[in-house]
């Protein structure tokens, strides 16, 4: 094939993937975009702590961890208020807290008053995504939202790539710039939520033969749903997995006597790799079979951190790096779009929020299991351990999937059109009734 043809075989191929999505859609696609752009904090939080600030690096991992919790935290909650707020207030809400707290983060001072604000940052910054996720399946028609996941996750990478090397250049001339450059984005993000993006929470409608709406769904119906609950430990198996890939993969590069810039050339390749292959690899995967595709990504990401124990070159290192970058790009769409699935139209916050949660207590725990590792058994184990545990993952999905019924069509926004309430109103189902809820209580065939 001819330069020419293959450009052409390229643009026909980006025109598929991003054509047919509704208008509001892309709004939401530009304020990730947006609000990724001016990631700083989370980047360069350590850097700051140690370099320009002279704390010890205890200290600093001490304020990191407290971000992240503060992520853990949210997580539930903002799940919750998606539901009864809606999906709009909430993401006003979080993004003009987020943007707050984000400025005032840069002007502390006393190291208990930088701990308190980071918390504060990590709760904020995170409470954003249930709503996001959620506002996504209310909008997307079900055949198109792994295609819809994997965009939006392309844009996160996008501009998370774009940020770190801006916000290098940004923190070598003053980090306070960084800290408020963060929080002018945030806000232009929800600027553009405010302007933009109608709510799009489904209308409550009775129950056949009752004169009330349904009950709302709570977060005991969430807890008991035994198949979603499966589906979110599960998660947190794959997200200790893909965390080593910025808390045990460096340490094990400086083990080998790899340098900083080093590591830093193998972790970008893991950025190249999604902004260059999500398009085309969602375009394969969009329409095959789920369980398939969560089996293959788990196996991928244990082994291809398995992988990892054979290296000792960087070549071998971008190896393995490909394999569960791989993996990566389809497990993210794939598995945001089962969470949807198996969720109630009317909890589809509390849902979202509570798989969210499990990537925030994995990102809390991998550290200390990567660092346990080493310490007592080396780097190899830590790679023999993920290997495992993508097996173990692989096989629950396996186990989990079977008889998963198929999934009814629901009704959203017409594409490309504003959202009509009395075309998203439908018959809500009781809580913990449903072929969802009864694949969930019965064992699989």
């Amino acid at each position: 094939m001819s330069i020419a043809g293959l450009r052409r075989a390229m643009g026909e191929s980006v025109r598929r993937s991003v054509s047919g999505l509704p208008r509001e859609f892309w709004w939401l696609w530009t304020s990730t975009l947006v609000n990724r752009l001016g990631a700083f904090v989370a980047t360069f939080m350590v850097l700051y702590l140690t370099i320009e600030r002279g704390y010890s690096a205890s200290y600093a991992g001490l304020v990191a961890s407290l971000h992240g919790l503060g992520g853990v935290v949210s997580a539930v909650g903002a799940g919750v208020m998606t539901d009864r707020l809606g999906r709009r207030p909430t993401l006003l809400i979080a993004q003009l807290s987020t943007a707050a707290s984000v400025a005032l983060l840069g002007f502390m001072q006393h190291p208990a008053a930088i701990a308190a604000v980071a918390f504060l940052v990590g709760m904020t910054s995170n409470a954003s995504r249930p709503a996001v996720q959620a506002m996504m399946a209310d909008i997307v028609k079900p055949e198109d939202r792994v295609r819809a996941f994997s965009l939006n996750y392309w844009a996160i990478n996008l501009g998370f790539a774009i940020s770190s090397v801006a916000a290098g250049f940004i923190a070598e001339y003053s980090y306070l710039a960084g800290f408020l450059g963060e929080a002018a984005m945030t806000l232009a993000c929800a600027v553009v939520i405010f302007l933009k993006l109608p709510e799009s929470r489904p209308e409550r409608a009775p129950v056949e033969g009752k004169s009330e709406p349904a009950a709302e769904v709570g977060m005991r119906t969430v807890l008991r749903d035994g198949r979603f609950m499966s589906v979110v430990g599960l998660s947190f198996v794959v997200a200790l997995i893909f965390q080593q890939g910025f808390v045990g993969l460096p340490v094990a590069m400086g083990t080998d006597g790899f340098s900083s810039s080093d590591f830093g050339m193998i972790i970008a390749f893991n950025g190249v790799l999604i902004v260059a292959l999500q398009i085309p690899v969602t375009r394969f995967i969009e329409h095959r079979d789920t369980r398939r595709l969560l089996i293959l990504s788990s196996a991928l990401a244990g082994y291809g951190f398995g992988l990892t124990a054979f290296a000792g070159s960087l070549a071998l290192y971008a190896l393995a790096v490909l394999v569960w970058t791989i993996a990566e790009i389809i497990n993210a769409p794939t598995q945001t779009s089962l969470v949807v699935r198996l969720s109630p139209v009317h909890g589809r916050g509390r849902y979202q929020g509570m798989y969210t949660m499990s990537w925030a207590v994995a990102g809390l725990v991998a550290p200390l299991m990567s660092g346990f590792l080493i310490d007592h058994y080396g780097a190899d184990w830590l790679w023999g351990v993920c290997a495992v545990l993508g097996t173990v993952a692989a096989g629950g999905y396996w186990l989990l999937m079977r008889g998963l019924p198929k999934e009814e069509v629901d009704v959203g926004f017409d594409r490309g059109s504003a959202p009509d309430p009395d075309a998203r109103t439908e018959p809500e189902r009781e809580p913990g009734t449903g072929p969802v809820a009864e694949a969930a209580k019965s064992p699989a065939p």
